[in-house]
């Protein structure tokens, strides 16, 4: 008899009530509930440094010199601390959207110091914003203009005859046109996320400018240029939720991490720092591309020229992002079928459209590698000065 109950006794005493388990359930969402609570105050304390943090914040630093410039439009030259390795230097062609800074984001993810590192002189073209009376501005002004100058300016200043061109997103699309139109000024040619074959649909893009939803004739008549404004909108809303509830989600979540709040209000910066579009190119990029894919067809017109990409014979790098929303792979991969050169590296980059300049996977591997596939295919500067 003892030695049951002692053994029942002893069971019961290993067991706590229900009316215990409630309360000690209680206790511990209560305690839950205020570290919560004590979580959020201390980020609400945060946001004062936060929004100087976004004060503090610099982009586009690396040192360059203005070495040509028309109308709105700037050759930028970087400058190095020591002589360049390779006698072609690097042109940078960036859209006629946002600002081309994003290729010098921050010292840490900037495209242009990875050039510089790899030995290249580097050249970028910014654009500038566009006036009202810029909006009949074709695009014959800008790729046979100011890009085909830039080019002169370039290979003049280092007693060359070619130099290495690198497109960014439409950025590219004109240096494609350009490379057709002058394939033996160019030592090799670069596509990063360019749009090429607009036959798709997997872009909102290229749904929303099929002519059936929008008449860009009458869109321009009553706006001249195509306004900053709208063009976030349509970027924006190609990513609605991302871009209005998880990005914000994101930044109180990590409103106490000094570097993410950095990094943060560099792209900030750069996503709202828009600029209009010259009326005509616009009408030229929706109706001869996005609505009829001249281009890719061969039956672009560059004033009295006919684009052929199959005179593109240089050594050919396609850097596409496996996640890009608004140009996909297959729309820069368009080219192939048409250049004629043998020498081509296709990359696709577990990124998306901005991250495969600015990502830290870009920066770490698919920058190097591009810097040396480039650095490959020049002469040394030792060799061309002896």
């Amino acid at each position: 008899m003892s030695a049951g109950g002692t053994a029942g006794t002893g069971s019961g005493s290993g067991r706590l009530s229900a009316a215990t388990r409630k309360a000690l359930g209680a206790v511990t969402a209560c305690s839950n509930t205020i570290s919560r609570g004590l979580r959020t105050l201390r980020k609400l304390r945060s946001c004062s440094e936060a929004l100087a943090a976004a004060q503090r914040t610099r982009v586009g630093t690396s040192q360059c010199d203005v070495v040509y410039q028309s109308g709105t439009h700037r050759l930028l030259r970087y400058r190095r601390a020591s002589p360049a390795l390779w006698a072609q230097p690097v042109l940078i062609c960036y859209a006629l959207i946002n600002r081309p800074y994003i290729l010098d984001l921050q010292p840490e993810k900037s495209v242009v110091r990875q050039l510089l590192a790899g030995g290249f002189d580097v050249y970028m073209i910014d654009w500038g914003t566009p006036s009202h009376a810029d909006r009949f501005l074709t695009l014959e002004h800008y790729v046979c203009g100011f890009l085909a100058a830039s080019v002169e300016v370039i290979l003049r200043t280092h007693g060359g005859e070619t130099l290495h061109l690198l497109g960014y997103c439409m950025g590219g699309t004109m240096a494609a046109i350009f490379s057709a139109l002058n394939p033996d000024a160019v030592q090799s040619l670069t596509l990063l996320a360019a749009p090429i074959d607009f036959s798709g649909r997997e872009s909102l893009l290229n749904v929303w400018t099929d002519p059936a939803c929008f008449d860009v004739d009458a869109f321009l008549d009553a706006q001249g240029n195509c306004p900053a404004w709208f063009l976030q909108l349509c970027f924006q809303n190609t990513r609605p939720i991302q871009n209005s509830l998880e990005k914000n989600l994101s930044l109180f979540a990590n409103i106490e991490d000094p570097r993410f709040l950095a990094n943060y209000y560099a792209m900030e910066l750069w996503v709202n720092d828009n600029i209009p579009m010259a009326g005509e190119t616009f009408r030229q990029f929706v109706k001869d591309l996005y609505q009829n894919n001249r281009l890719a067809r061969n039956e672009l017109r560059v004033g009295s020229r006919r684009v052929d990409l199959g005179r593109i014979t240089c050594p050919l790098m396609l850097l596409m992002a496996k996640n890009d929303h608004l140009v996909p792979p297959a729309s820069t991969q368009g080219i192939l079928p048409h250049v004629r050169g043998t020498d081509v590296e296709s990359v696709l980059v577990e990124a998306g459209h901005v991250g495969l300049v600015v990502g830290g996977k870009a920066q770490r591997s698919t920058w190097p590698m591009a810097t040396r596939w480039l650095a490959d295919r020049s002469t040394s500067s030792e060799k061309q000065a002896s």
